[in-house]
């Protein structure tokens, strides 16, 4: 009994002292693995800032170029017919959103829809314009028509998706 007593006094602090030196060592890996994971943030950060601030720059170019009014004015050229023009309205709103698809991976899906859905409404918009007037006419006809359309419009889809855009850049501020 007495060597039991004995074995129990040496195996029993021996125990305690391991069971410590074990938490400490979870604690040490533990804090390690946490060092190393904000690290690989840190980097990931300073990697993908710029990216995603270059395309959400990228983005408000794409919004603004397509904007009626700056497209209209950029694309119209004296001596168009209405169909010419209107053919290179929707073929260079097409170009600018094909040029910037690559963009959607840094944002949400929410805001890329909003941009998606702005490339469509202008479109639409460029589309509904031409119906309303005849192919042959000056492009000056169609170029008023789509700003009578453009005003027309309940919401302003392409100051929502600027702001959606924007909203979404002010987050890594």
């Amino acid at each position: 009994m007495e060597s039991l007593i004995q074995i129990a006094s040496i195996v029993l602090p021996a125990g305690l002292v391991i069971y410590g030196m074990f938490i400490i060592a979870v604690s040490f890996l533990k804090k390690e693995k946490e060092m190393k994971w904000l690290d690989l943030k840190t980097k990931n950060t300073e990697l993908l800032l710029p990216m995603r601030l270059q395309a959400g720059e990228r983005l408000c170019l794409l919004m603004e170029r397509i904007s009626p009014n700056n497209l209209v004015r950029r694309i119209n050229e004296p001596g168009f017919t209405a169909g010419e023009l209107h053919s290179r309205l929707v073929e260079e709103v097409r170009n600018e959103f094909n040029h910037n698809l690559s963009q959607q991976v840094y944002f949400s899906d929410d805001t890329w829809e909003s941009v998606r859905t702005a490339v469509e409404q202008t479109l639409s918009l460029i589309n509904r314009s031409y119906q309303q007037v005849d192919g042959n006419e000056k492009s000056l006809e169609l170029a008023k028509r789509i700003f009578q359309f453009a005003l027309e419009q309940e919401k302003d889809i392409i100051a929502l998706a600027l702001k959606r855009i924007k909203d979404e850049i002010r987050v890594y501020y």
